[in-house]
């Protein structure tokens, strides 16, 4: 815990055994009681509210805790959600003319508006009530003229923790909504399931799990081990997870992509209509077709990558510390996708851009050093959109000004040599005598892992290779016994093509000396138990 930066008792406790009474009181969130009051009162004179969420799995679950609360408050209400390849991201003119065409009488939106400042004045104009619900940062500090903004990171609002998800703070509104106008434990009970789509939502939108939002997560898998949700207990049992304990892990690698799937290659309406099922048949249905959705999306990013990594591989021999990937025939959907993935084998800032209907369009992922929005806002001038935070963003632009875009994103980005040496943080040296059931028990107290709270990492120097063999239909699982100095010894396991210690283990029959990073596992198999270590990285000496 020292390690991550928690020294005193009170933040031990609140790491340890924070609790859903310890959050911080939403009402002092800028606009939130404005917004409160809004929407009660338009509630009570039976306005039209349309909310209008995003594509991905943070606007999904957003809109789904305003659609449930708002309705099981007596709002009329119905939900919009833009289409990735038609609307693109966010409120748009579009969509507020067909609100106007649908007798709506207040745009409710989540997990975006902030910077939809011409698309609410069109809005206003027309006599809308706009209220905006965002957790994106605020382009140049401007605020759109809604009637409410409520977004944790305007510079004015004083709520302290900034790190909430757009279903988090959905879920913050709802919750003081119901609480202030209607007392009653069918709500009560409502607000409380909902958690678990907050805790979807905060994992699958990668935020920080630190502060309010590891009570949040942890909190929301608690939740969804026994959910009520028909189409989140399909989706479990689709994706082969009945009867396993989900962890977060299982959120941002299985279960997450397949909400996500629908967003991306089709309609988010799938992955709305999959929370909202009202039948066992329904909810087999449609997470079959999000999980085969997914599998599409798996193949069509490795075509992708594929195209990306020699094209990254030329960036970087030319110089470039920013690398801009231009793939005119890519999945705009998978744009994010594959910048993240080749962030993570350069570690560079790299954008994805493809062709969309007008010129070009695509999401860049960061690394630590660099922050991506105000990289790119300092090249607004050459973007016809754009949004994002520190570590994602995304934008579109001309064809004609890539090559401008490319080199002022570089000549801009003040990145030195040791910026892009990924640091590699452990906790400390481990005896592989320390590894026990025990001790791994104790490390589960730290869960749940992610993005801000990164499982414990062990290092052990001088290990000793004595053998290793190679599994799996692809030869990516190496099994191998090691040594350390003090001559105990554990089995290994490491995932991925390491043909470089194969071919070093196979020219030798001595024992080969490694300094590794693990952590340490206990493999279960036909239901027998015993210890094992998984190597993330690994130096040969």
């Amino acid at each position: 815990m020292r390690n991550r930066e928690l020294v005193t008792d009170e933040e031990i406790s609140a790491y340890l055994q924070g609790t859903i009474d310890d959050l911080p009181d939403g009402s002092t969130c800028a606009d939130m009681e404005k917004a409160v009051d809004i929407l009660s009162l338009k509630i009570k004179q039976g306005k039209k509210i349309r909310i209008i969420g995003d594509y991905d799995i943070d606007g999904v679950n957003a809109t789904y805790v305003y659609l449930r609360v708002l309705s099981a408050l007596g709002a009329v209400v119905d939900y919009a959600i833009p289409h990735r390849m038609t609307d693109g991201y966010g409120l748009n003119i579009e969509l507020v003319k067909s609100a106007i065409n649908a007798k709506v009488d207040t745009i409710l939106t989540c997990d975006n508006g902030i910077a939809a400042k011409s698309e609410i004045e069109f809005a206003k104009e027309a006599g809308l009530t706009v209220i905006v619900t965002d957790h994106h940062e605020v382009p140049f500090g401007h605020l759109p003229q809604g009637d409410a903004i409520v977004d944790s990171k305007r510079p004015d609002c004083p709520y302290p923790f900034k790190g909430l998800c757009g279903t988090a703070i959905a879920w913050k509104l709802a919750n003081l909504l119901a609480n202030k106008y209607l007392e009653s434990k069918t709500i009560s009970n409502l607000l409380d399931s909902l958690i678990e789509n907050v805790a979807i939502a905060t994992i699958g939108d990668v935020m920080d799990l630190n502060g309010e939002n590891r009570i949040l997560v942890k909190e929301g898998l608690k939740r969804l081990q026994n959910t009520n949700n028909l189409g989140l207990r399909a989706l479990i049992k689709e994706t082969g997870l009945e009867g396993h304990e989900i962890r977060a892990y299982h959120i941002g690698f299985v279960l997450g992509p397949c909400i996500n799937a629908s967003g991306r290659l089709e309609s988010a309406q799938m992955a709305l209509e999959l929370l909202l099922s009202d039948s066992n048949e329904e909810a087999q249905r449609m997470a079959a077709e999000l999980k085969s959705l997914n599998d599409s999306r798996k193949n069509m990013t490795d075509l992708a990558l594929d195209e990306a990594f020699p094209i990254a591989c030329e960036l970087v021999e030319k110089g470039d510390k920013v690398l801009v990937i231009y793939l005119p025939q890519c999945h705009e959907s998978l744009a994010g996708i594959v910048a993240g993935r080749i962030r993570e084998s350069f570690y560079r800032p790299v954008f994805v851009l493809t062709d969309g209907e007008e010129g070009i369009k695509g999401s860049g992922r960061s690394i630590e050093s660099y922050h991506m929005f105000e990289g790119i806002s300092a090249c607004a001038d050459l973007l016809d959109k754009f949004g994002g935070h520190a570590q994602a963003a995304g934008l579109s632009m001309k064809r004609e000004n890539l090559t401008d875009f490319r080199k002022r994103i570089n000549d801009n980005c003040n990145l030195t040599d040791e910026d892009l040496k990924e640091k590699i943080k452990i906790d400390m040296v481990l005896p592989f005598s320390a590894v026990n059931e025990s001790f791994i028990k104790e490390i589960e107290l730290l869960a749940p892992f992610g993005k801000g709270n990164r499982k414990p990492v062990f290092a052990c120097r001088n290990v000793r290779l004595k053998s290793l063999r190679v599994f799996g239909e692809n030869r990516n699982v190496i099994i191998m016994q090691l040594t350390d100095e003090n001559d105990c010894q554990v089995e290994g396991i490491m995932f991925g093509e390491h043909r470089e210690l194969e071919a070093k283990k196979a020219s030798t029959d001595k024992e080969i000396l490694m300094d590794i990073l693990f952590e340490p596992a206990i493999k279960e198999y036909n239901g027998r138990k015993s210890l094992q270590i998984k190597l993330q990285e690994y130096r040969i000496k």
